[in-house]
């Protein structure tokens, strides 16, 4: 069995003054506290909600 393909995403803004999908968007990535690090699953749903907060999130490698 293959092992799933992971992205590590940190995040680097903050959500106060952004909108509530915004807020919302990074919870659902688990990213709670600032310099935050995830590992997630790489999926096309991932990379959306990666991409809808881009400015907020950096990929690492």
């Amino acid at each position: 069995m293959a092992a799933k393909k992971t992205i590590k995403v940190r995040r680097v803004g903050s959500p106060i003054r952004r909108d509530n999908v915004q807020r919302t968007t990074l919870l659902g990535l688990g990213l709670k506290r600032a310099n935050q690090v995830v590992e997630l699953e790489d999926t096309p749903s991932i990379h959306g909600m990666i991409r809808k907060v881009h400015h907020l999130v950096e990929i690492v490698k």
